[in-house]
């Protein structure tokens, strides 16, 4: 892993982990979304609305054959990273999130205050 300190950016320490391109490439089915497409006068491509959500960034990938990858990526608040590197923590947010366990705590009725 290469790990890189602190930046301009923040006051956080960031690291960056070199991935292989097995990694990267999750699923080899392909799917042609369009044919001929151009780079207009600035050396653009546009994408698709329907291939790109709200918030997404995209790494990008290019092979000895000139072939392009895009990879998409979210951005998380440096405040939040803690429980990525914090494994048990994570586990036990993966645990609550799958509603594998749950325990019922009865009625909070009695601490809602009449709005009337």
């Amino acid at each position: 892993m290469l790990k890189v300190g602190k930046t301009h950016l923040t006051q956080f320490p960031t690291s960056v982990i070199i991935y292989s391109m097995a990694t990267i490439v999750r699923d080899e089915k392909f799917v042609k979304r369009a044919d001929g497409v151009k780079p207009d006068s600035r050396r653009r491509v546009n994408l698709p609305k329907s291939l790109v959500g709200e918030g997404i960034t995209y790494h990008m990938y290019v092979n000895s054959s000139g072939q392009i990858l895009l990879d998409p990526q979210v951005t998380i608040p440096a405040a939040e990273l803690w429980i990525f590197r914090n494994k048990e923590a994570l586990d036990m947010v993966k645990v609550g999130m799958a509603g594998e366990e749950s325990i019922n705590l009865g009625s909070f009725a009695q601490y809602v205050e009449d709005a009337a």
